[in-house]
């Protein structure tokens, strides 16, 4: 008969403490929404331009409305961001402001899920600490940019949070997690070509891990996995096809220019003195603390205590040497500090391998995220992954610190992140409000877009954009038609107004001119002639005034020069035979 001892009864341990999951969550998805909201509010809503701060909206508007990609749409990328942001739409705020609320959401979960990746932590584990830091990072990768809906942040988005779900899928055996995790990685190409290694780079992590070769019914599963990353491209290309673009699908996305990432892979290849000037040095400072920190601790884990401070000596030096690449970076695009922070965040990788005999694998999908980021047209340079690349430049340090006696208290860690967040945040809204995207600086946006257009309410600029668009509800009150279209620069109009566009093009900027797009633009202004009903207002040169706040005249002659870039929107206007109509700043051809 087995009798339980009063010693062993008495050495049990106490019940657990319950964590509160709902409440963590409760929390984490609180301050997220807080600072997406905060940082519209101060930031995002104030400084407008209508050339692409409206783009994806239009395509998500045509898309809305019925039309097919390539088919009925011209575009050299794929259509995904139209899809995704038909949801836009669906929000109870209006449209530009809840769009720009949206971006920002998306740039802080990124941020969070790149973060979650590198720490191998989950994010309910995070401390105040941990989590201000996200939210500071979340800050700097906004820098400089207009918060607005974009494919960059689409596929940045979709990157992070399909390798994180694909990540947890695969670590706790969760079918449903992988699963969403790789259908997210195959919707990250859709958003635009430069993201196409996002599913190759989740192709390769769901073969080469473990769980994939455990199980009795390893080959169904592959094959519902493999169906779940190809799901969302054939979904795209059924859809397309069913629609009668295939063809132009291929002839346009094949037809843009190509986009190498060459000047970020080349940061001093053209003036190797460039590193001795900032931020650049900063690489160079870098580097030669990471071949010291590399001779300190290649010898042996067990350090001396003189090489235990020489670790945190380094490890502190080569923090520094990021946090002062974001501020000599000043959050300008001409300063090459992104391209700066990615080359550390490469060496960061090299050091935090050979120390620990461990690839850091998600170091290395930051770095394949920024260099699909830098894949672009205007910006070739991964500017919108800057908090995350120095967040994880300091990951990949943190991992390298000998253990100390004590853990830090959690009121330092707390306090040491709100004051990043404090300072980044005030750093953000200093830099918009020296100068907004393609506008003035915060005193001079005085008026309030939503006085023209309820989609447009909350939003803020000058008194010549103002004008602008003002001018632009006046000519459709003046001159209503079933069709409408503002060429060549102003795609916000579509769904500010509510206008149908009747050509295949709602921004015909020079590289977005791919396959048959000039022909198809004259045939629809031949078809518009013959038909009628339609309003085409063409922009004159006051439409270069509007971000320095130059004059917009009220009235111009009707044979004011339309603004052109290749003799397309002068060969529209030649072919449309309604007459001429003169409003504001537009010329216009009309024919009710």
């Amino acid at each position: 008969m087995d009798v339980a001892s009063p010693a062993r009864v008495a050495a049990t341990p106490a019940p657990a403490k319950k964590s509160r999951p709902l409440l963590r969550l409760g929390i984490h998805v609180g301050w997220v929404l807080v600072l997406a909201l905060a940082t519209e509010l101060r930031v995002g809503r104030f400084g407008f331009h209508p050339s692409d701060q409206g783009f994806i909206l239009a395509q998500a508007w045509r898309v809305l409305h019925g039309e097919v990609p390539h088919a009925d749409i011209v575009s050299a990328r794929p259509l995904g961001s139209a899809v995704l942001h038909v949801a836009d739409f669906a929000l109870p705020m209006p449209l530009f402001f809840g769009s720009s609320f949206l971006a920002m959401i998306e740039i802080t979960v990124a941020t969070i899920a790149f973060a979650a990746l590198v720490t191998r932590r989950r994010v309910l584990d995070w401390g105040p600490g941990m989590t201000a830091l996200v939210a500071a990072a979340a800050l700097i990768n906004l820098n400089a940019f207009p918060l607005m809906a974009w494919h960059t942040v689409d596929g940045i988005a979709l990157t992070a949070c399909g390798a994180w779900a694909l990540d947890a899928g695969l670590r706790g055996e969760r079918a449903l997690a992988r699963r969403g995790g790789l259908l997210l990685l195959g919707c990250a190409v859709l958003v635009k070509q430069s993201f196409v290694l996002a599913p190759v780079i989740g192709l390769f992590w769901l073969l080469l891990h473990p769980a994939t070769r455990a199980g009795t019914r390893r080959v169904v599963r592959l094959v519902l996995d493999l169906l779940a990353l190809g799901a969302p491209g054939l979904a795209y290309v059924t859809w397309v096809s069913l629609g009668g673009g295939f063809g132009t699908m291929v002839e346009q996305l094949t037809g843009g220019a190509p986009a190498y990432g060459e000047r970020l892979l080349g940061l001093w290849l053209d003036d190797p003195e460039v590193l001795t000037r900032p931020p650049v040095r900063e690489l160079v400072f870098f580097a030669a603390i990471a071949v010291v920190l590399l001779a300190v601790r290649l010898p042996g884990d067990r350090l001396g205590v003189v090489r235990r401070v020489a670790s945190w000596v380094l490890v502190l030096a080569g923090a520094a040497a990021v946090v002062w690449t974001v501020v000599d970076g000043r959050f300008t695009g001409s300063t090459r500090w992104a391209d700066v922070l990615w080359w550390i965040v490469a060496v960061g990788v090299a050091v935090n391998a050979t120390v620990r005999r461990k690839v850091p694998w998600a170091g290395l999908l930051v770095l394949a995220t920024g260099f699909m980021t830098s894949l672009s047209w205007g910006n070739d340079t991964p500017t919108l992954l800057t908090g995350t690349l120095a967040l994880t430049a300091l990951l990949l340090l943190g991992e390298l610190v000998p253990p100390g006696p004590r853990p830090v208290r959690r009121w330092v860690t707390a306090t040491a992140g709100l004051t990043a967040v404090a300072v980044c945040g005030w750093v953000v809204v200093a830099r918009h409000d020296q100068a907004a995207y393609l506008d003035l600086g915060h005193d001079r946006l005085t008026e309030d877009l939503g006085t023209v257009t309820p989609a447009m309410s909350g939003i803020r600029t000058n008194p010549s954009t103002y004008t602008f668009v003002r001018q632009i509800r006046d000519c459709l009150d003046r001159f209503p038609a079933a069709r409408t279209a503002i060429l060549p620069d102003s795609p916000f109009a579509y769904p500010a107004f509510g206008l149908r566009n009747p050509f295949p093009l709602e921004w015909p900027l020079p590289l977005e001119i791919v396959g048959d797009a000039p022909e198809r633009m004259l045939a629809t202004a031949d078809a518009l002639s013959r038909e009628g009903g339609y309003l085409v207002l063409f922009e004159t040169d006051a439409f270069r005034e509007l971000a320095t706040g130059g004059p917009v005249p009220e009235s111009i002659p009707a044979d004011t020069p339309v603004f052109d870039y290749l003799g397309l929107e002068k060969a529209i206007q030649a072919r449309l035979t309604g007459r001429t109509v003169t409003c504001g700043s537009f010329v216009g051809k009309y024919a009710p």
